[in-house]
Parts: C-alpha cells; sequence; structure tokens
C-alpha cells in the first residue's frame, strides 16, 4: 500500500529594518531539505536564496540546487506561485518550489503584521492591501502544514491550513458497467468519510449538468463532472469538456479539443499493468518512460489510485518528477468502501467545474491518502 506523509515548516525573523530571514524545512517519505531566504521590505522581493538537501532520492537530486537561483528577484504578487513554477518548479525541483511558496505566504503574513504594528514602514501612498492582496485573496499552501511564524518577539500569527478534499477519480452505475456503486451511494459515502467532494469520471459519459446540480442541492455536497475518455494513449480524465466522445480518440484530436475548451487534462493510472513483470524484466526507467507521447499533451498525472499496485503509482510519481507535471490522487472507486482512498487536497476553494479548472491550473494542490487519515 502506498503510504504518503509531509510536513512544512517555516519561520520568520525580522533580520533588520528592511530584510525579513525566512527558513523552510520540508519532511516526508522520500524528501528531507530546508531553504532559507531573504526578503526585501515592503516590497517582499526575495534578495538571496539558498537551499539544501538532508535526505534525497538519488544523486541527480544535487542538480536542482543551482536553479533556486531563478526565484531571486521575484516579487510576492499574484503572478508569484506561476513564475515560481515555471522556474524553480521545472528547471529544479517542484518540491523545493511547494517549499519556497509556503516561505513567502508565511513571509507575506508577517510583513502585513509589522506595516499594521509600524505604519511607517511603508510607503504612505499605498495602503497594507495593495501590497499583499486583498483579504482572504492571498495564496494558500497546496498541502496542510505546521507553520509558525515569529518575528523578534516571538508572536504566531499563522495556524496550519487543512485545505479541500476532493476525490477526483470515481465511477458509478449505470453509466460505468465496471462499477457497483450508485451516485448516491458515492455521495453518502464521500460525506461520511468527511470528503469535500467528488469528481464522477465515468468512462466516456458526458454528464448532464442538471442531474448533477439536482444532487448538489439534495445533499448539499459538492459533485463534479469529468470524463474518463479512452484515447490511443490511455485513459485520460477531462474536464471542461462538453462534447460526447464514443469509442477510441486520438490522443492528439483529444488535446486540441479540450484546449479549445480552455479544459484540463490528467493522465489516468499511466503505467497500470506496466510493471506485472518488474521494472528490471521489462528495462523500464523512469527517464525512458517520460519519453511516452502521452506526457507531451496532458496537464497532470494521477499517481496515487487505488486500482493499481504501489510500484506503478511510485513509478508514475518519478516520471512527473522528471517532466515537472503536477501531480493528483483519485480512488478509482468502483465499489463504495474505496471512495476517497486517495484523493486531491487544494488550498483554494471549489465551488464548481470553473473553479476546479482555474485551482488546478494555478497548480496548487496535492495527493494524499485520505482514507488512512
Amino acid at each position: 500500500m502506498l503510504k504518503f506523509t509531509r510536513s512544512k515548516l517555516a519561520s520568520v525573523y525580522r533580520k533588520d529594518d528592511d530584510v525579513l530571514s525566512v527558513h523552510g524545512v520540508l519532511e516526508d517519505d522520500i524528501y528531507g531539505m530546508e531553504v532559507d531566504l531573504d526578503l526585501g521590505l515592503p516590497d517582499l522581493e526575495i534578495r538571496s536564496i539558498a537551499g539544501r538537501w538532508n535526505r534525497m532520492e538519488n544523486t541527480e537530486c544535487f542538480r536542482a540546487l543551482p536553479f533556486l537561483q531563478e526565484a531571486v528577484g521575484l516579487r510576492i504578487d499574484q503572478d508569484f506561485t506561476q513564475k515560481l513554477q515555471k522556474g524553480v518548479g521545472r528547471k529544479a525541483c517542484r518540491h523545493f518550489a511547494d517549499l519556497i511558496i509556503e516561505c513567502c505566504d508565511a513571509a507575506r503574513d508577517a510583513a502585513r503584521l509589522i506595516l499594521e504594528k509600524d505604519p511607517e514602514a511603508k510607503r504612505p501612498d499605498i495602503e497594507i492591501d495593495d501590497y499583499f492582496g486583498k483579504a482572504g485573496e492571498a495564496e494558500k499552501s497546496e498541502s496542510p502544514a505546521s507553520v509558525s511564524i515569529q518575528e523578534k518577539e516571538g508572536e504566531a500569527v499563522r495556524a496550519a491550513h487543512r485545505g479541500m478534499v476532493i476525490d477526483l477519480h470515481v465511477h458509478s452505475a449505470p453509466a460505468s458497467p465496471c462499477s457497483s456503486v450508485t451516485v448516491e451511494q458515492l455521495i453518502e459515502e464521500a460525506r461520511a468519510i468527511g470528503l469535500d467532494g467528488i469528481c464522477l469520471t465515468d468512462h466516456n459519459h458526458r454528464r448532464d449538468p442538471r442531474e448533477v446540480e439536482a444532487w448538489r442541492q439534495k445533499y448539499g455536497f459538492l459533485i463534479l463532472r469529468g470524463n474518463e475518455i479512452t484515447t490511443d494513449q490511455g485513459d485520460i480524465l477531462v474536464l471542461g469538456l462538453e462534447e460526447d466522445i464514443q469509442g477510441v480518440i486520438k490522443l492528439e484530436d483529444l488535446r486540441e479539443k479540450v484546449l479549445k475548451a480552455q479544459g484540463f487534462m490528467i493522465a489516468a493510472h499511466p503505467f497500470r499493468g506496466f510493471l506485472t513483470f518488474g521494472i528490471g524484466y521489462l528495462g523500464l526507467t523512469p527517464k525512458k518512460a517520460s519519453m511516452r507521447p502521452v506526457f507531451r499533451e496532458v496537464d497532470a498525472v494521477e499517481v496515487m489510485n487505488s486500482r493499481v499496485s504501489e510500484n506503478e503509482n511510485n513509478f508514475a510519481a518519478q516520471v512527473a518528477e522528471i517532466l515537472g507535471l503536477p501531480v493528483i490522487g483519485g480512488s478509482d472507486a468502483h465499489k463504495p468502501g474505496e471512495v476517497g482512498r486517495y484523493a486531491t487536497r487544494f488550498a483554494d476553494p471549489v465551488r464548481n467545474e470553473r473553479d476546479l479548472i482555474e485551482v488546478l491550473k494555478k497548480g496548487r494542490f496535492s495527493p494524499v491518502a485520505f482514507r488512512e487519515q
């Protein structure tokens, strides 16, 4: 069984009148890393950065460190996360990028506190909210973290953020012949275990939005529409496409349709059955596997799926890491007890399909073994 835990800690102190220093630590089942940043006040521009590995997956990980300098000069504004993921996340390591974002979220909260207590520290012609965004609009962490933010006085000003957890991959009967659970049973099970929502992804099946809205109203629960579409390169979870596609479609043709619809594509269980005989027997490496055409056309990769082996999930995660692609979790539930075994945690609120696509494109999410928790 795939098990995955992650914790992050970010601590902030005021180095001098013009600089905040942040120390961040990330620990999970595979990695251990630290990062130190200096940010200017009040503009919150990253002036310097240094990172180090405490534990790493392989000897190639050290190559990520020089690319951390891509963050220097960035300011914490509305485009900060996107810029950091394109630079540090793709060229260096998405785990370092996530940790830097956590540190910068902490610095923003600390800076807000400083400016509220010391108005002379900011420019008189700019309101505090104009530096850091209106209340409630600040970017949140993509996973729950134990975070402390301290000035010299040692004030704690931030609490852990749980996020919103949605199972992005479930099947229902009779829409999916392989499933033995109705939509009503899926909803009841998801509510019972504490999920915030589910996404119906029946095989080549387009849901009527009025039908889904009726379920939402009846159960007071978030139900989203998706579709697991069969392509010549494997199964793809598709969001935002209203066209009813039957049979097998070429992956390139599907991509063109989804781009026009401004949707989102996820490679579902991309290595299901690939590792039956073992990696060594096949001669398959994550590097070789990353060259598969499917990964050129998708926006994210499912790396936690309850209907494939632990090795296949781990292998998918390694491939996604090489390619710098975001990763999600979904139960692929066909029975009530499978709902929420794996899911995806979002920092930002999701109220409908358009919200879901927008937060997925922001990249602020992570897979989670929810049912075990």
